[in-house]
């Protein structure tokens, strides 16, 4: 509500978006990015219209359903990086790999080969007992881009990764983004305004006023 007043953010939204494929959705601030973002993740219901995740129907599914099959199957990039600042880098990564595995009763051992190897991956193997604080914004979003693959997820959702690095950094980042998503086969879903990220992918959905006014493939997954 807006002023007693209905407000709608965004409107005749109709997107499919193909598995292994890499998208940036741009577009103005208050265009609905990072709404149409959430919507997708089922982190809030459309007030009409439906998603579907996977084969999975999100309007169907409850509140803590649409949380296990974020758990399950999506990975996140957040622009503030979302750290737990009382975890070192390594115990960061460890904490989705460690509740899958537990859920699933795996070896307790695995985990922790799978965060370290994700580390190395983003360069970071010498800073896997750093805490946040002790590294740097690029170091943090790089713990943060290691966590969001750690369950192997089939969609990384990211909002805003470069947001809050510098030009340098924020190259870095994007290509381990880029490769990860590569060598993982992870759809890839990129709320952004960095036109060097957006160029990455394979295709670009802009929005304006809450709408769809361009969606343009750049070239094949």
């Amino acid at each position: 509500m807006s002023g007693g007043r209905p407000l709608t953010v965004l409107r005749d939204i109709n997107l499919e978006i193909e598995a292994r494929s890499a998208v940036a959705i741009v577009g103005p601030s208050g265009s609905g990015k990072t709404t149409l973002l959430a919507l997708l993740a089922g982190l809030d219901l459309p007030t009409a219209g439906s998603v579907t995740l996977d084969g999975q129907l999100l309007n169907d599914l409850t509140e803590d359903e649409r949380a296990t099959l974020r758990a399950e199957k999506v990975g996140f990039v957040f622009q503030s990086f979302q750290l737990i600042p009382t975890l070192t880098a390594l115990e960061n990564v460890l904490v989705p790999i460690e509740l899958q595995a537990r859920a699933a009763k795996h070896d307790g051992s695995e985990p922790e080969r799978r965060a370290r190897e994700l580390l190395a991956r983003v360069g970071l193997a010498d800073r896997e007992h750093h805490y946040p604080a002790q590294l740097s914004g690029g170091e943090q979003q790089r713990v943060g881009l290691a966590r969001a693959f750690a369950n192997r997820p089939k969609i990384l959702m990211a909002d805003e990764p470069t947001g809050n690095l510098d030009a340098d950094t924020g190259g870095t980042v994007i290509d381990l983004m880029v490769r990860l998503n590569q060598e993982e086969g992870t759809t890839l879903l990129l709320v952004t305004h960095d036109t060097q990220l957006a160029s990455k992918a394979h295709r670009i959905v802009r929005l304006s006023g809450g709408a769809v006014v361009e969606d343009r493939r750049v070239s094949a997954p």
